[in-house]
């Protein structure tokens, strides 16, 4: 019995060794799922003048059109090119079913201090802080929009901050992609656009809990913020949202596919 057992452990290696070597010769970042937040009956955040889920859909059409003119190998898929309402699962889903190799989720902010501003991206982990259990609440409180929730999600519950606590233990297999990605961002953000950076972060978002690649959720602004939902709103602002996030994936990719 132990030499069937140590005859499969080393067969198990061996292919394990012989689909790594394949794998990492031939891997190239093929398939991008960018992901407006909210839309249709889900406004998300309200700013003085604008929607969030207006913003989102400006900004991710840009950044696929961007990807699409510099890379005519890679496949750009969005969740959404309309106003519409997509359900959270339906979201994580059209990725898995295309089998992203990324995908970027793009938000706004906003908090009761209208002097708060900048950007920061966010992977799937464990909250350090109350405003990152807050910003989660908020982003998944779109679910109580859905029908069946409580069925779909296993019986999580977006309002309660024991059942974030306990979600968001789960380590998604893919984090270290994600982290690459998300600080490959948020140094385009500081670096090279000069926006304000706080940084990357985690927490339990059922978008990105749901996906089976490297997965980030970028918010790009506060638009309780007077100025920035000013920046937020205007198309050359997000322009530049949307090649900074392209340059973080552009050295994502290459970096990825280096290796």
């Amino acid at each position: 019995m132990k030499n069937i057992v140590r005859i499969s452990c080393i067969l198990t290696l061996l292919l394990l060794v012989a689909f790594n070597k394949a794998g990492m010769k031939e891997y190239k970042v093929k398939c991008v799922v960018i992901d407006p937040g909210h839309g249709g009956k889900d406004p998300g955040t309200l700013g003085k003048f604008s929607k969030e889920k207006n913003i989102t859909l400006k900004i991710a059409l840009k950044l696929g059109k961007i990807i699409e003119k510099n890379f005519k190998d890679v496949k750009v898929i969005y969740t959404r090119t309309t106003d519409k309402f997509v359900p959270l699962r339906a979201r994580a889903n059209i990725a898995n079913k295309n089998n992203a190799d990324l995908f970027i989720s793009i938000h706004c902010n906003a908090f009761l201090d209208t002097r708060i501003q900048g950007t920061e991206t966010y992977i799937m982990g464990l909250h350090t802080s109350v405003s990152n259990l807050e910003v989660a609440k908020r982003e998944n409180a779109v679910i109580l929009m859905e029908d069946d929730y409580e069925e779909n999600y296993q019986g999580f519950v977006p309002n309660s901050s024991e059942s974030h606590i306990l979600f968001s233990l789960y380590q998604n297999a893919y984090n270290e992609n994600s982290l690459k990605l998300a600080q490959s961002i948020e140094y385009q953000f500081q670096n090279r656009l000069g926006r304000k950076s706080h940084g990357v972060k985690q927490a339990g978002f059922l978008v990105l809990w749901q996906t089976s690649s490297p997965s980030v959720l970028v918010e790009v602004g506060f638009l309780s913020h007077r100025q920035e939902e000013k920046y937020l709103s205007d198309s050359l602002g997000q322009t530049y949202i949307a090649s900074g996030i392209f340059r973080a994936f552009r050295d994502y990719k290459n970096d990825i596919e280096a290796k």
